[in-house]
């Protein structure tokens, strides 16, 4: 993959090439101080990454990442997740490092990149959460709230939000029941019915068209029934 980084520090930048210098598959083009000097550039060439520091005076991550209309992977790079709460309503939003960057974070980052061979033609926010390995960021208050995926046992739609149950704590999150179902691994969850999805791992009982999932007696739609059936022949 063809890159770029951007950050103001010359060290980060001097790390980051060393970390992408222990990769065979990644190509540093060139590395920015500033996301304008980017911007020039990205006009005249095309990559397929970008490492983007979030903070930097004047024209920050923020700025950059609206300015771009048919935008490549972004990996972030920042001392604070919570300042990257924003940018992660992005699809093309890959991952964030925190500063400073670890190797093995890194790789895991880079392999996450190269899975998602997704083409993107548009930089409006997309979602409120976002997929990070086996957990879900959501932005709750300006806030960046890390969920166990598999600690999920029901989400359940309610108008322009969706209410995610945890084994420990529920949280409101504004987003649709379609855009969440298609960042959930299929091997954990089904969707039900048309306000609700479940984790498939946590039902302790069916009875005619409903699901019991601790406390919660969920209906199930004749249509997505044949499939939970199917789906519980594999556990």
């Amino acid at each position: 993959m063809k890159c770029i980084i951007i950050d103001d520090e010359k060290i980060a930048r001097v790390i980051l090439q060393t970390r992408c210098d222990e990769i065979d598959s990644l190509e540093v083009l060139e590395d920015f101080p500033n996301a304008i000097e980017a911007i020039k550039y990205l006009n005249r060439n095309r990559v397929d990454l970008i490492f983007l520091d979030i903070h930097m005076p004047k024209f920050n991550g923020l700025d950059f990442i609206r300015s771009l209309k048919n935008p490549p992977k972004i990996i972030l790079i920042t001392s604070n997740p919570n300042f990257a709460i924003e940018a992660f309503e992005y699809d093309f939003i890959v991952d964030y490092l925190l500063k400073p960057v670890q190797s093995d974070r890194f790789k895991k980052a880079i392999e996450k990149a190269k899975r998602k061979n997704l083409t993107f033609i548009s930089s409006e926010p997309n979602s409120s959460v976002k997929e990070i390995e086996n957990d879900f960021y959501v932005s709750i208050d300006r806030r960046l709230i890390k969920i166990d995926l598999p600690s999920i046992y029901l989400i359940e739609a309610k108008g322009d939000y969706i209410k995610i149950k945890t084994e420990n704590k529920d949280y409101i999150v504004h987003s649709t029941l379609k855009k969440i179902e298609e960042k959930l691994p299929d091997s954990l969850f089904l969707k039900i019915h048309r306000s609700f999805i479940i984790n498939i791992k946590k039902i302790i009982d069916i009875e005619d068209n409903s699901v019991l999932i601790k406390k919660d007696v969920i209906p199930v739609s004749r249509s997505k029934r044949p499939e939970l059936m199917k789906r519980l022949d594999l556990l």
